[in-house]
């Protein structure tokens, strides 16, 4: 079993071409509502001002997306796999309570996602506005957004093609705009100074807010991380070096058009550096690319949810893989969850600006997360303790800045992205830990006392025969043992006599793409285990991969499969096979602790989000027995019935 690991990580114009179309729409789009958002947080628009944001916007780029993402963050790749999961995936083995900041982490991004769209989507129409003032920007924008969505069940491979022109379009469409305006006024220069970020932070009587305005410049940089494996490091770093130029150089653009007196606190700069004629060209770049942006953020979706699945930290749900590309995947019900989300921001904050107070609270708290999980990274890598605490000390006080910076947008729309990555972390930690709980009563047993009975039962005529192939799934590690589910279900819920019973294990590995599997004859031709090595990337389609081993088995002659029916055997008709998908429910006398009895409570509320394990294994629902056994917890009663007379 070998999954050919697709994709571009080589540096090639294409691969470049690519990366410019799926990693930077988030970042990329950044400039149409940076400037609008400083500009309403300004009490007075003075060169100082204009030459101190632009400082703190280019050091912000610089620190943050250059610095601690292209050149830190990018090394710690699980196997060409990035993102906060990934991350988690690398370090859960030694850090105990890295869970807790993986959560925190992927729920921030996923409520992220849903203001993406409407923030961008919004702030492009609105340059319709310059055209024609009356124009209606939220039907229009509803329609965009409904189709993005629609548009996804498909697959995104047309689409796809066209996005690396589109934003290799956008971006030099930005750095031209910037430099017409720059050569106006090449005052702007200045702000590479860093000393103008220091005094404007210091000086500035509405700093904090202002920052909270200047961090939506680098919001898109935790999408970049999450896009190493669809892209690869080298074209990500290389494809970076023109988006900041020309980021960089949009933002001078912008400052130099106000420090000329054209802003007024309510105005967008963005539109406003384009002359008239280009304007509607001008919005419809401006809407692809947020179209491109929204693209990213939701495929970006889906690859966290499937992570968070194999890690056991979502509930299995329904994935469909429309094109055979990399990473190309459609979850139907976190689509319908992103579609209603999204569409609710735009109905209830209606203007791009009420948005831009409700965005970047929930990323910061993304990017906080993977400062911490990357320090625990760089230690098990024995990076020097003092570069790890210079590194903590820099991005933690960065990052609780613009923590408190965009704490104080919580009442103006903030609370919304908090309220969903709220929704979001309890169904991911109450399932985590429901899936902890129901392993301490998992038991296990040295299968070696089971074999007599095995072969006794096998070959027993009193009992009917259930099935030439009996199919279970077992949690146990050790090929010695045999959790006591399957005893029970084989032996004493109602006896099961097979040919061949299998027992299969699955293990999701810490890598992201591994196929392989291990054969164990606990009794030759009668019991039989296989051990499933799947990376945590992988869809674990069992029922296809089953049949391939057994078929792979008996090219061998490792088994024979044909019927052991002897009507069937003389005409060499292959063996059925019968799964047996056993649900451990508890009892109506189990007693959970407090903590442990609401988390299941919810476990069993959240279950139902998902599909059944029939469906997530992929197994043929005409050949599986579905039973429930005891989840065995120890009772609370010592009260003992009285014989009497």
């Amino acid at each position: 079993m070998h999954h050919p690991k697709q994709g571009i990580s080589g540096l090639s114009v294409a691969g470049l071409l690519v990366t410019l179309g799926i990693v930077f729409g988030d970042i990329g789009t950044s400039p149409l509502y940076v400037y609008k958002a400083i500009l309403s947080g300004a009490e007075n628009i003075t060169g100082d001002f204009v030459l101190g944001a632009l400082s703190c916007v280019i050091w912000t780029l610089t620190l943050q997306t250059t610095v601690k993402y292209v050149i830190i963050t990018l090394r710690a790749d699980n196997n060409g796999e990035g993102g906060i999961f990934s991350l988690f995936a690398l370090i859960r083995k030694k850090a105990r309570y890295a869970y807790i900041f993986a959560i925190v982490g992927g729920c921030a991004l996923l409520s992220d996602g849903v203001i993406t769209p409407a923030v961008t989507v919004v702030s492009a129409i609105e340059g319709l506005r310059f055209i024609n003032p009356g124009i209606p920007v939220i039907p229009i924008v509803v329609v965009i957004i409904t189709l993005l969505f629609a548009a996804q069940q498909f697959g995104t491979n047309l689409m796809g093609k066209a996005f690396g022109p589109i934003m290799l379009g956008w971006f030099t469409m930005l750095g031209v705009l910037g430099l017409a305006q720059v050569v106006t006024n090449t005052s702007v220069f200045a702000a590479f100074n860093p000393w103008y970020a220091i005094t404007f932070i210091v000086n500035e009587p509405n700093a904090l807010v202002l920052l909270g305005a200047i961090f939506l410049c680098t919001t898109g940089a935790e999408a970049l991380y999450s896009d190493l494996g669809h892209c690869g490091r080298k074209n990500i770093r290389v494809s970076w070096t023109y988006v900041k130029v020309t980021l960089i150089l949009n933002y001078m653009g912008q400052s130099a058009w106000i420090l000329n007196g054209n802003a007024t606190f309510d105005c967008n700069p963005f539109f406003g550096i384009m002359p008239g004629w280009f304007l509607l060209p001008g919005v419809i770049m401006a809407t692809l690319a947020a179209i491109i942006a929204s693209q990213s953020l939701i495929s970006g979706s889906y690859t966290l949810i499937s992570e968070a699945i194999s890690l056991n930290l979502w509930p299995k749900v329904q994935i469909k893989y429309p094109s055979e590309i990399k990473g190309q995947m459609y979850i139907g019900s976190i689509t319908l969850f992103l579609w209603v989300a999204c569409l609710f921001v735009v109905f209830y904050f209606q203007d791009s600006s009420k948005m831009e107070a409700a965005y970047g609270l929930a990323i910061v708290m993304t990017m906080l997360m993977t400062t911490l999980l990357l320090a625990n990274y760089l230690f098990q890598k024995r990076t020097p303790r003092v570069l790890v605490a210079l590194f903590l000390t820099v991005y933690l006080t960065i990052e609780f800045a613009f923590l408190l910076a965009n704490g104080m947008k919580f009442m103006h729309g903030g609370w919304f992205p908090v309220m969903l990555a709220t929704i979001l972390f309890i169904i991911m930690y109450s399932w985590y830990q429901a899936r902890k709980i129901r392993n301490r009563y998992l038991k296990f047993s040295d299968i070696n006392e089971y074999i007599p009975i095995i072969q006794d039962l096998s070959q027993d005529k009193s009992i009917p025969k259930f099935a030439t192939n009996l199919v279970l799934i077992t949690r146990a590690d050790k090929p010695n043992e045999i959790e006591h589910k399957n005893i029970y279900s084989i032996i004493n819920k109602q006896p099961k006599r097979a040919d061949v019973y299998w027992l299969l294990h699955i293990d999701t590995l810490d890598e992201p793409y591994t196929m392989e599997y291990k054969v164990h004859h606990l009794i030759p031709g009668t019991l039989i285990r296989i051990d499933f090595n799947l990376g945590f990337m992988v869809a674990p389609r069992i029922n296809k991969y089953f049949m391939q081993i057994v078929q792979e088995m008996v090219e061998k002659n490792e088994i024979d499969h044909v019927s052991r029916y002897d009507s069937l055997k003389k005409h060499n008709v292959p063996g059925d096979f019968k799964f047996v998908i056993i649900t451990r429910l508890p009892n109506y006398d189990t007693e959970f602790p407090f903590m442990d009895g609401l988390i299941m409570d919810l476990y069993e509320v959240i279950k139902h989000i998902g599909i059944t394990e029939v469906k997530a294994l992929g197994l043929d629902t005409n050949n599986v027995v579905s039973e429930t056994v005891p989840l065995v917890v120890s009772t609370k009663t010592d009260a003992k019935l009285k014989r009497v007379p």
